[in-house]
């Protein structure tokens, strides 16, 4: 038997009124208002920058492109600016040094995107093994170098790949080894080395601090069944943190798109490096060593549309795969 207790109401209590029915709707369009004011309080900074920082330039890039000075009556009549359409992008698209440099940023890319995030992943998943001994001083001794600004740490390893100066080839000739970093097959690798070395601890604590949000159960679960370190590290912490790879490959490749201190710097040395390099050191010659700016916004518009088209590539490559996946 089942003995349902009934609570008796105080005489005089007030009863609550009952909800009016047209209120209801009512108050929630104010709430919906109040909450999308505070969205947009909330978004006005990031509305704000991306004005300022992106959308304007841009903009000024691509008018720029499609005009340029010219000067009438055989260069002695005065200056004036007149539209050329895509003049400017038929001699960037049809310029060898420009198509040279957008090759050399291919291979350099293709050689340091994998060993950046390979590298990052692999000292993370150390580190969140509990292998390693003194993790917060290995962490920060990693992280360190990025604190470094890229001017400077591309100073300092060109003063170590600088013959006559270093004391590293000093090192390699003591063993009768000839090295030259800055040489026609090891600049490339010369320069990534430099990207590791800034970047490498960065990308570390973006992949830890990700391997730190996978739930312990799944990770006792797989030792449970009989997973090793190994196994646990590649076919279950790895596939969890699929999202951090994408991120960090994404913004590694826009990074890499944009190489110019390094190459800058280093051009001081090696006569491997010209003055069009990468396609941003060339569109920093075109701007400020031809003066012709209307190259220069034409080829900026061209690296912008090839850094777009190939994050958008890589996005839509792991969405398939995640999808793929899903499916199974």
């Amino acid at each position: 038997m089942t003995a349902t207790t009934h609570e008796r109401v105080p005489a005089g209590t007030p009863r609550p009124a009952a909800p009016d029915p047209a209120a209801g709707p009512r108050a929630r369009k104010a709430a919906e208002r109040r909450r999308l004011a505070a969205c947009g309080v909330l978004m006005t900074p990031f509305f704000a920058l991306l004005l300022t920082v992106f959308l304007i330039p841009v903009g000024t890039a691509v008018y720029l492109s499609f005009y340029s000075d010219d000067q009438p009556g055989l260069g002695f009549g005065p200056e004036r600016t007149v539209f050329v359409g895509l003049r400017s992008y038929a001699a960037v698209l049809t310029d060898p040094t420009f198509l040279g440099g957008l090759a050399t940023v291919a291979l350099y890319c293709l050689i340091y995107i994998p060993l950046m995030v390979v590298g990052a992943l692999a000292l993370a998943l150390l580190l969140d093994s509990g292998m390693a001994r003194l993790r917060a001083f290995a962490q920060l001794g990693l992280f360190l170098p990025h604190a470094v600004p890229g001017i400077i740490a591309a100073l300092i390893w060109l003063y170590l790949y600088t013959p006559g100066i270093s004391p590293v080839i000093d090192l390699f000739a003591h063993a009768d080894i000839t090295i030259d970093f800055l040489g026609v097959h090891t600049v490339i690798p010369s320069i990534v080395n430099i990207a590791l070395w800034s970047n490498l601890g960065y990308n570390m604590v973006v992949f830890y601090a990700a391997l730190q949000a996978v739930p312990r159960e799944v990770i006792e679960a797989s030792v449970v069944d009989g997973a090793g370190p190994v196994r646990t590290a590649l076919q279950v912490k790895t596939p969890l943190v699929r999202a951090s790879i994408v991120m960090v490959a994404i913004f590694t490749l826009i990074w890499a798109l944009q190489l110019f201190t390094e190459p800058m710097l280093l051009s001081q040395s090696s006569p491997m490096i010209n003055s069009r390099f990468s396609p941003s050191m060339y569109i920093y010659d075109a701007a400020f060593n031809r003066n012709n700016y209307s190259l220069a916004a034409a080829a900026s518009v061209v690296l912008l549309a090839c850094t777009i088209a190939l994050s958008y590539g890589v996005t839509r490559f792991t969405g398939r795969a995640d999808t793929a996946e899903e499916a199974r």
